[in-house]
């Protein structure tokens, strides 16, 4: 891969990869505030501000291996935005509320992004051909998100839910395999089986959004 193709690839990656771990993980942040815990506003990250919240190796160097090495599929992560669960005023439905704040985000910027493509005819060409590519990967970036996450394993927001809805016992023997998912998750990406899990779902989603385009 040429200089020029490296350069032309970060510029149509980087702004949805930015906006889908950012927002995010804003998205936690804000639903927790509104549940009742303001944890995440007091060590300021309730905030858009990218910077805020990009992870060094999560948001920058995972996704570059995986775009660079030609791995088939893309995804990355941001810092976790804080929240202290025994602060909010429901803790198991709004734990819920909180976990899935992301994905859902996640969910409607695929959908934006996918009915936006319904405009570029109006732009010229040599607008209207980087603005496709741009709008394709961002469907593809949240939707991927979107679906990693929801996978019912801790940390991620599949997790949250999980344990939030299991009895006790169950709950805390679950929530006792959290400092491992991480782990797991890595090891399922190298071993190149982790776009094999999430890939019937994920098609399912990217077949259904394909009818929101009219042009």
């Amino acid at each position: 891969m040429d200089i020029h193709s490296i350069l032309q690839t970060i510029s149509i990656v980087s702004i949805p990869l930015v906006l889908a771990i950012t927002l995010h993980e804003a998205a936690h942040g804000y639903m927790a505030k509104k549940c009742g815990d303001n944890t995440a506003e007091m060590m300021g990250r309730l905030t858009l501000n990218p910077v805020k919240h990009i992870d060094p190796i999560g948001t920058i160097l995972i996704p570059a291996v995986l775009l660079f090495t030609g791995a088939g599929f893309l995804f990355g992560y941001a810092k976790p935005v804080p929240v202290n669960f025994n602060r909010l005023r429901d803790i198991k439905w709004d734990s819920i509320k909180v976990a899935l704040a992301g994905p859902g985000v996640n969910l409607f910027l695929a959908i934006l992004s996918v009915l936006l493509m319904n405009f570029v005819t109006f732009f010229p060409e040599y607008i209207a051909e980087p603005l496709v590519q741009i709008l394709l990967f961002s469907v593809q970036i949240n939707v991927i998100l979107m679906v990693f996450n929801l996978l019912p394993l801790l940390p991620l927001d599949g997790g949250r839910v999980l344990h939030a809805l299991l009895p006790e016992p169950f709950q805390s023997k679950f929530g006792q395999t959290e400092p491992f998912g991480m782990f797991i998750l890595l090891g399922l990406m190298f071993l190149g089986l982790l776009f094999t899990i999430i890939q019937p779902l994920y098609i399912f989603t990217v077949n259904i959004l394909q009818n929101l385009v009219f042009v």
